[in-house]
C-alpha cells in the first residue's frame, strides 16, 4: 500500500530590511500617531542586542499603545515581524523588539525615572572643563 507524497508549501523567508529602512518605518509610525520627545540612540558598539534604541514620549496609556501598535503596522508593511512586544496591559510603557530596531514608548514620568537616553549616552559626550 503506497500513499501519495505530501507537499509542504513554505515561503523562503525574505531578507530583512536594512536598518536605515526599518528606522525610516519607525520614525513614520512615531510622527503618525504625534508621539513627543523622540530620541533615537545609536547603540552599535554599547551592546550586541540591537543597532538602534528609539524612546518616545505619549501623552496617555491609550497614546502609548496606540504609538506601539503602530509602530508594529509599519514594521509589518516590510515583513517584518516583532520579535517580542512588552508593556502592553499597563501601556506606561511599551517596548517593540524590531530586532536591530528596540522602539521604547513611555508615559513621561516613566521615562523620567528610568532615564534611558542617559542610561544608553553616558561617556558619549566629553567631559566637562
Amino acid at each position: 500500500m503506497t500513499s501519495p507524497a505530501q507537499v509542504i508549501k513554505t515561503r523562503l523567508p525574505n531578507p530583512p530590511p536594512p536598518v536605515e529602512v526599518l528606522l525610516e518605518q519607525v520614525r513614520a509610525a512615531i510622527e503618525e500617531l504625534k508621539a513627543r520627545d523622540t530620541v533615537e540612540i545609536d547603540v552599535r558598539g554599547k551592546t550586541s542586542v540591537c543597532d538602534y534604541m528609539v524612546v518616545a514620549s505619549g501623552t496617555s496609556s491609550r497614546h502609548v499603545k496606540s504609538i506601539a501598535d503602530e509602530v508594529v503596522k509599519y514594521a509589518k508593511r516590510l515583513d517584518v515581524q516583532p520579535l517580542g512586544v512588552e508593556g502592553e496591559r499597563e501601556a506606561e510603557w511599551v517596548l517593540v523588539d524590531l530586532g536591530d530596531v528596540v522602539v521604547h514608548i513611555m508615559l513621561p514620568r516613566v521615562r523620567e525615572f528610568y532615564a534611558l537616553e542617559r542610561l544608553w549616552t553616558v561617556g558619549d559626550q566629553p567631559p566637562e572643563s
